[in-house]
């Protein structure tokens, strides 16, 4: 009893990896390894690595808007029409320059998800579901060990991100002393300088971080789904059927193939016999076939009530081992029978006919 207990809890245990149908079904849900992490890192890489290359285009354009507003705008009439102007001339100089860094960030988005999921498009994930808003629910979530990890990391990060951004002022700190005695414009520049690269190291390492995460929750996306043993089996069943009603269906599909080629047998020209073990039904029609045609055969139950059903509609029955024999074993129902069996079948015809004429008389 207790072995049967044991074993029972052991095939409940999730201890095998999920399946591809569960991975499939669970893609199909948006439930996929994905670490934000990684999204928010390629991001911040890509956008300040933009800015590295494009610092002085867009140092141009916003100099330029700086001095087209004061030289035009500060001497216009505040008027709606004036007011509207304004508002649209700004807009699209802001388009200018905030443009290319949305589409930067935008394609680095798409880059970050296509390297972590391939090309996956599901509303599964933001469906309204009523137990988010279950309040028990809620406060496990906030006090769950996930939650626990979810807050050790963002102090790592900050942790990383402080200790680069202090790194690099106190390597140029030199620069940063002396910026009160500068230039307003050369002042920008080292300032500009130094937000781009603290931006670059910084996402470099929140990329390191990242994608340390995303091993973490493709293994806890492993684990969580993991299946017992029961569970493959029950998915099996599933998927491929209960072997029980397989094998049902298959003994139905037998029956009812019996059932048909029983029905050709009393339209038979001869049934060649073993004589107990095998029944071989031959069916000859020059307009339709240029041999004859094995219509049903059987062994053994199946050939003694092929025979039983030849007695009753009187149809004739030749013994031959040999031939019967042959015959089962290289021709299917439905085909014509092989050149090699010509002659002998040809004597068996000849015989039953000669029989069917002596009958007539």
């Amino acid at each position: 009893m207790f072995l049967t207990l044991d074993l029972q809890l052991f095939a409940g245990e999730k201890t095998e990896k999920a399946t591809p149908k569960k991975k499939q079904d669970n893609r199909k849900k948006g439930q996929v390894a994905k670490s934000q992490d990684v999204n928010t890192a390629i991001m911040l890489l890509a956008v300040f690595t933009f800015f590295f290359f494009a610092a002085d285009f867009l140092q141009t354009s916003i100099i330029t808007m700086l001095e087209h507003s004061f030289n035009e705008y500060l001497l216009l009439d505040v008027t709606e029409a004036s007011v509207f102007k304004i508002l649209l001339d700004i807009l699209k100089e802001l388009i200018m320059i905030v443009g290319p860094i949305m589409v930067v960030a935008l394609i680095a988005g798409i880059i970050a998800n296509y390297i972590q999921v391939g090309v996956l498009f599901t509303t599964k994930p933001v469906e309204p579901k009523l137990e988010k808003l279950d309040p028990i629910k809620g406060f496990k979530r906030i006090f769950s060990l996930r939650a626990i990890v979810e807050m050790l990391k963002s102090i790592l990060k900050i942790s990383i991100i402080g200790v680069v951004v202090f790194s690099i002022l106190w390597l140029r700190i030199d620069e940063i002393l002396i910026l009160s005695q500068k230039t307003i414009g050369a002042a920008m520049k080292t300032v500009i300088d130094l937000t781009i690269q603290m931006g670059i190291f910084a996402s470099l390492a929140l990329l390191v971080l990242a994608i340390l995460d995303y091993l973490y929750q493709k293994y806890d996306y492993e684990k969580n789904l993991r299946m017992s043993k029961q569970d493959i089996k029950d998915e099996h069943k599933s998927s491929e059927g209960d072997p029980l009603i397989k094998s049902k269906i298959k003994q139905r599909q037998r029956e009812m193939a019996t059932r048909r080629m029983m029905q050709e047998v009393p339209k038979a020209d001869v049934i060649i016999t073993n004589p107990t073990h095998y029944a071989i039904c031959l069916k000859y029609d020059e307009s339709k076939a240029d041999a004859p045609i094995l219509t049903a055969k059987g062994v053994d139950h199946v050939a003694q009530k092929i025979k039983l059903i030849a007695n009753e509609h009187k149809v004739i029955m030749v013994e031959n081992r040999p031939l019967a024999r042959g015959l089962y074993d290289q021709v299917d129902i439905g085909e014509s029978i092989p050149e090699e069996f010509f002659k002998a079948v040809a004597e068996v015809l000849a015989y039953v006919y000669k029989v069917k004429n002596q009958l007539e008389k």
